[in-house]
């Protein structure tokens, strides 16, 4: 009996394996794409890699990098956000230029303050002093006069009433206050003429340059504020309150390189968006003349596909970097830019900076009309995988 059940095992085993080694050989049914790949709608279309860009008339996206160097201690604008043109963006720390401007503005402030006091001599003050000095001289020559007149006087009368050195010293006493008298005399008239012109000059330079200098820091100073050049669409913003910038851009965590610290779109653009596609140099004898061209776009990860519109050729052919952004990398591919436009589908977003599949060509070619297969008989649906 216990071999028999043993046998029993054995058998339902056996059964077992090989009906999973049936189960698992069979081929396994392949999912259904996700989407159907883009075929080319040209007779002769080519092929290009195309970035979705807001839409203007020349050139690209406003890439802002500041013009100097700090932290970020506001950010005022939110990415989507629209911006008119001079609007505040980004504020960096600028307590150091603001006290420098400060510090010329009340340099100047002193400077102007001594050119004024120049210009307003003589004061009445040191007018009246002066004045009283030529008038203490004055009489101090008088005194020494009528001390030299007598002496002489008695001289005349008596030779030996007066000494001869006591006569010497009041003719140099008399002489002496006549010449104090000359120079405070002069004294009085510089006063009285007020500042040299030459002064006033020298000091209305010093004064202009100290203006100048606190208008230079004025608008250094400015230059912390971040501002947008133009009226758009913030696009991006990398920089963050306490993250470092420089007129290199922000430095991204991510792809460890540095970056604009915001980029800007126009903000009219009748709802277009644009495509600027890069065409290989071998593929540019293929393309039809700018009159003829058309393009079709292919959104990946959809079945959707958008016409467009031709603008312009950038006529420069640049090496193959642009997607890639790597600016060390040897390349031998070298591309030449086209810009297309189109205005978006309803239903579908789409965004600038986003890739997508060009056919460029110039005529299109009709899709195929699917046909019904035939119905496969009983011995075809016996082979049929």
């Amino acid at each position: 009996m216990r071999n028999k059940i043993i046998f029993a095992c054995v058998a339902l085993g056996i059964v077992g394996a090989g009906f999973s080694a049936w189960l698992y050989a069979r081929p396994a049914k392949p999912l259904p794409p996700a989407f159907s790949p883009a075929s080319n709608p040209y007779s002769e279309g080519v092929f290009a890699n195309g970035i979705v860009e807001s839409y203007q008339t020349q050139g690209e996206n406003i890439n802002i990098y500041p013009e100097v160097s700090g932290t970020v201690t506001q950010v005022l604008v939110a990415e989507g956000q629209s911006v008119s043109r001079g609007a505040p963006m980004l504020v960096i720390d600028d307590t150091v230029p603001r006290a420098t401007v400060e510090q010329q503005a009340a340099q100047a402030a002193a400077a102007l303050a001594l050119l004024n006091e120049l210009k307003a001599q003589p004061r009445k003050e040191t007018l009246d002093v002066a004045k009283a000095q030529v008038e203490m001289a004055a009489a101090n020559l008088k005194s020494a006069q009528d001390q030299l007149d007598k002496q002489q006087h008695a001289f005349a009368q008596d030779p030996k009433a007066v000494s001869r050195d006591v006569l010497d010293n009041d003719v140099n006493a008399a002489k002496v206050a006549k010449a104090n008298l000359g120079v405070i005399q002069r004294q009085y008239e510089l006063v009285r003429a007020g500042a040299w012109t030459f002064d006033i000059e020298n000091q209305e330079r010093q004064y202009d340059a100290l203006i100048k200098a606190r208008d230079a820091s004025v608008a250094l100073l400015a230059k912390y504020t971040v501002r947008s050049p133009v009226e758009g669409v913030l696009l991006s913003v990398q920089a963050t309150v306490g993250s470092y910038i420089s007129p290199q851009g922000a430095y991204d965590s991510y792809t460890q390189g540095y970056t604009p610290a915001a980029v800007i779109g126009p903000g009219e653009a009748g709802g277009y968006l644009a495509v600027r596609c890069y065409i290989d140099e071998i593929l540019i004898p293929r393309l039809p003349q700018p009159e003829k061209m058309h393009a079709r776009m292919f959104i990946r990860g959809s079945d959707r596909n958008v016409p467009l519109e031709f603008m312009r050729v950038q006529p420069y052919v640049s090496p193959k970097i642009q997607l890639s952004d790597q600016r060390t990398e040897r390349v031998d591919l070298r591309v030449l830019p086209i810009v297309f436009r189109f205005m978006p589908p309803a239903g579908v977003r789409l965004y600038p900076g986003e890739l997508v599949d060009v056919y460029v060509g110039d005529k299109e070619v009709p899709p195929p009309v699917p046909q019904e297969r035939p119905a496969l008989t009983g011995q075809e649906k016996s082979h049929a995988p």
